[in-house]
């Protein structure tokens, strides 16, 4: 779709980039106006104009001396899109692309498949959660990192593809040759709503115009529904494809058609995720003894299933599981993979200024499933931790086994302190993350350091003994401690 109309003359204009945030406006650059929620970018179009913007891309006329190319309203974003793969040379189209959505794994899933592409022999991007500050790159961003990928002599891209990209038109332009699925639990509804339009948004990249073809977990409701329902070719996997799965605390054995694969990623979920990564392989012709070594051959994925060692007798894993689901999951690993005799303790919280209502649904899945659940501050952003985890009380099925320390140092010190030999303490909500952000503020704050630090007082002072239940422990929260969580 074309813009309504175009106000200048576009001829002599030459545009050598494209822009949304008038702080990176250089000479040249063709500005897009994005309307917002608190800031309208047709407010700023006079910054950007004085700091080199030649075009605007808009909805309505500006009194400002640049051409203009004016759409409809809502078209800003998808028009923004197609600009910017249009002026890097739609480098997509030059590269074997994979997407992978869900609630749940994107994050695993496309390092596992960068791990089996770069085995192949193909040099392979991977974009998502650990390479930027969002999931998915607004366009410009995206389209760039793309065209540097190809320029560099690139062959494929592994990318998490998030709901609020697809919302938000972030990989208009693109078309994955697989797109996976992985699951659909609660969050985000503090932007979707509800999660039927939270599943809507997962199944827009499963369209002929955004994917060539689909692998789907069929484990999931959704992922059943979505198997049904989609209008491109989409296959299911599941972890029913791995035979003999022996799980451990370290990581999983099994074969995958018919070779070996020793994952050093635990949990049952984790085998489920490289099931879909060597589907993936598979369906881009990467041979199944290549595929079974590359996933043996990673060493983990930075704050998923990530084991923090000092040599204690017992398992300290740092893991970014920030929702029920993946709580959940996360907690069942754990006891799938504990030690005879051994106890499952968790430190866990909840994001500020995010989905209220899964709150008290982390409170019972800690509570009903650890036997000892220590609660503490995540990102508070610009709330009150406080009332954030009287929030997450208000679910809790046993209280008998929560403790609440709201300084998320003295948190994790806790749960370490109370580890005996043949535990396992899990350490959530963070995993790579290292800031907490506290009302407006990012303050240092890394769980493997902290967790590594308290591990060398255990080995110093030894276990201290369970904490009181639903005690607050020695040190109230405060704004320059505490830690970054993924809420």
């Amino acid at each position: 779709m074309g813009p309504l109309e175009v106000i200048g003359d576009p001829t002599p204009v030459d545009v050598s980039s494209v822009t949304f945030d008038t702080r990176a406006v250089r000479p040249g650059a063709l500005h897009c106006c994005l309307p917002g929620s608190r800031l309208d970018g047709h407010d700023l179009a006079p910054a950007a104009v004085a700091a080199g913007a030649v075009a605007l891309l808009c909805e309505r006329r500006l009194s400002l001396p640049v051409v203009q190319a004016r759409v409809a309203p809502g078209q800003v974003r998808p028009a923004m899109a197609r600009a910017s793969a249009a002026l890097q040379g739609h480098p997509a189209a030059d590269l074997r692309m994979v997407g992978v959505t869900g609630t749940s794994g994107k994050t695993t899933v496309t390092h596992l498949v960068g791990a089996v592409l770069e085995a192949h022999g193909w040099p392979t991007a991977v974009l998502g959660t650990l390479s930027g500050a969002r999931t998915t790159p607004e366009a410009p961003v995206l389209q760039e990192a793309l065209a540097r990928h190809r320029d560099g002599g690139g062959v494929a891209v592994a990318m998490e593809v998030s709901s609020h990209a697809l919302s938000q038109h972030r990989v208009d332009g693109i078309r994955y040759e697989v797109a996976v699925f992985t699951n659909l639990s609660q969050e985000h509804l503090d932007y979707h709503g509800t999660m039927e339009a939270y599943f809507e948004a997962k199944a827009s990249l499963f369209v002929p115009e955004r994917a060539q073809a689909g692998l789907v977990w069929s484990e999931d409701p959704w992922g059943a529904r979505l198997l049904r329902n989609a209008r491109i070719p989409v296959l299911p996997y599941s972890v029913a494809e791995a035979e003999g799965v022996e799980l451990g605390p370290a990581g999983s054995r099994f074969r995958w058609r018919g070779r070996p694969v020793t994952l050093r990623l635990g949990g049952r979920f984790n085998v489920a995720n490289a099931v879909a990564a060597a589907r993936v392989g598979e369906h881009l012709g990467v041979p199944p003894a290549t595929i079974a070594e590359a996933l043996s051959s990673v060493p983990g994925v930075p704050g998923r299933f990530e084991r923090v060692e000092r040599g204690q007798p017992f398992a300290v894993v740092v893991d970014y599981a920030h929702k029920p689901d993946a709580l959940e999951q996360l907690l069942t690993a754990a006891r799938e993979g504990v030690q005879p005799g051994g106890r499952v303790i968790v430190v866990f919280g909840c994001g500020g200024d995010r989905d209220r209502a899964k709150r008290p649904m982390m409170g019972e899945v800690a509570t009903r499933l650890a036997d000892l659940a220590v609660l503490t501050s995540d990102n508070p952003r610009s709330e009150d931790p406080l009332a954030i985890m009287a929030e997450v009380r208000a679910g809790v099925r046993r209280p008998e086994v929560l403790v609440s320390e709201p300084d998320r140092g003295a948190a994790i010190a806790l749960a370490i302190s109370a580890a005996q030999p043949g535990d396992v303490v899990l350490v959530t909500g963070k995993g790579h993350e290292q800031g907490q952000e506290v009302r407006g503020r990012v303050i240092p704050f890394d769980d493997r350091a902290v967790a590594a630090a308290a591990l060398e007082g255990w080995q110093r002072d030894g276990p201290s003994g369970p904490p009181s239940p639903s005690g607050t422990g020695p040190a109230p929260w405060r704004s320059a401690g505490g830690a970054g969580g993924g809420g």
